[in-house]
């Protein structure tokens, strides 16, 4: 079976699908696909049969584009009410070589969770660091020896409801999730480097409706926001003093606009078509000034963010998310936050579009998440499912939704 991995993101103005495979140890992009969202505002779900109809669209456009059936997938969760906990756990290793096996660091993750609140679902949990016998501190203690293994990790938790309808949704898609994570730690999983892990900072993705906020020590999420405030915003000031529809605006400030003045030309023009279907003439450097305007608002936002989050000075602040596409953004961030900051840049072959960081991110959360434990397993045509969510949905609130979606990392 080939290690192939299907991740979804439901977002307020489209539904994201991307496919990877993981091939001698680096994951190739197979296909995307979006959508326009129906039925979902600022990251929730307000509608589950229109929404519906947007992810089935997608499935169908990625279906159509690899030829095979996609059964299983690992979903976004909203995060706007996400908690972060550090917790810590520790088992005696009882096998006679005093082997570290798979079950061993399930158990010494488990023996650390605490009690959530009864609104409250667990995400996942992000290994910081293991101890083997007090000593030696390592990230991977899979077929180490010790006696003693301790375990120091952040668990993630989030509003029951907003889980609960994510799954829904996908099952009336028939879909299965295997795994679910937030946007903060896929971002981070998208764009992971050894020296992102040895410092402290944040990454902030503006998406449309929303701008999530999060701070990582060492590469692990601590703490997020969410600010409602988002690209629409732009689009709607565009179509506001132009006055002509969002979709011809969102077209303006994706295709024409800039996030600099300084490279924005009186002498470009642009076509725009009015609500009464007059063609106006508008020149790229007054579009830019309502866009920037906008924008300096979302970035001030963002910064008032990280200094209410974050208790000390920052190594990078690295911006992602569709709005970071925007020409020259690089520019403006690095005007209002200095050279700290910086625009994402993917390495993934074949993902050159920032809106794309979150699902790839989930891809390569969930294969480390596999790794952890030395058993990766693909999700095109498995024979042995990672979850029983679909199964358990009339059961909600007598099982914690924890162990359907986590069952293959905390064990059956």
């Amino acid at each position: 079976m080939r290690n192939i991995y299907t991740s979804i993101d439901i977002g307020s103005d489209t539904v994201k699908i991307i496919v990877c495979e993981l091939f001698n140890n680096k994951i190739n992009l197979l296909a995307t696909s979006s959508t326009k969202s129906i039925g979902i505002k600022n990251g929730i779900i307000t509608d589950i049969e229109e929404a519906s109809t947007s992810v089935k669209e997608a499935i169908d456009g990625i279906e159509t584009k690899l030829g095979i059936k996609i059964h299983d997938v690992i979903a976004l969760i909203p995060s706007a009410n996400a908690s972060f906990r550090l917790i810590n756990g520790i088992v005696n290793i009882k096998n006679d070589d005093d082997i570290i096996t798979k079950n061993d660091i399930i158990k010494v993750l488990q023996s650390g969770m605490k009690s959530l609140e009864d609104d409250m679902e667990m995400v996942t949990i992000l290994p910081i660091s293991f101890t083997l016998d007090g000593v030696e501190v390592t990230k991977y203690p899979l077929n180490k020896k010790a006696k003693i293994l301790e375990s120091k990790a952040i668990l993630v938790s989030t509003k029951s409801k907003e889980v609960y309808d994510v799954m829904r949704l996908m099952g009336k898609c028939g879909l299965e999730v295997v795994d679910i994570s937030i946007s903060g730690i896929c971002d981070m999983c998208a764009l992971r480097s050894n020296e992102l892990d040895s410092k402290v900072g944040a990454i902030v993705n503006i998406g449309s409706d929303l701008t999530t906020v999060s701070i990582y020590n060492k590469g692990i999420i601590v703490r997020n926001k969410v600010i409602a405030l988002g690209g629409k915003a732009i689009d709607n000031d565009l179509a506001y003093v132009y006055k002509t529809s969002m979709i011809e605006a969102k077209n303006l400030k994706e295709r024409f606009s800039l996030a600099s003045l300084k490279y924005a030309s009186v002498s470009d023009i642009y076509d725009l078509t009015s609500e009464d279907g007059k063609i106006i003439k508008v020149n790229q450097h007054e579009v830019s000034e309502v866009a920037v305007a906008r924008l300096e608002e979302v970035i001030r936002q963002a910064k008032l963010a990280i200094d209410g989050l974050a208790s000390k000075d920052l190594d990078y602040i690295i911006f992602t998310g569709g709005v970071s596409n925007m020409p020259y953004l690089d520019l403006l961030i690095q005007r209002m936050f200095g050279e700290v900051a910086k625009i994402a840049r993917i390495n993934i072959v074949g993902v050159r579009n920032n809106k794309y960081s979150t699902s790839l991110g989930n891809v390569v959360y969930y294969i480390n998440k596999q790794k952890l434990v030395g058993d990766i397993k693909g999700m095109v045509d498995s024979i042995d499912s990672l979850s029983s969510i679909k199964k358990n949905m009339m059961n909600l609130k007598e099982e914690s939704m924890l162990g359907k979606v986590a069952s293959y990392f905390f064990g059956e």
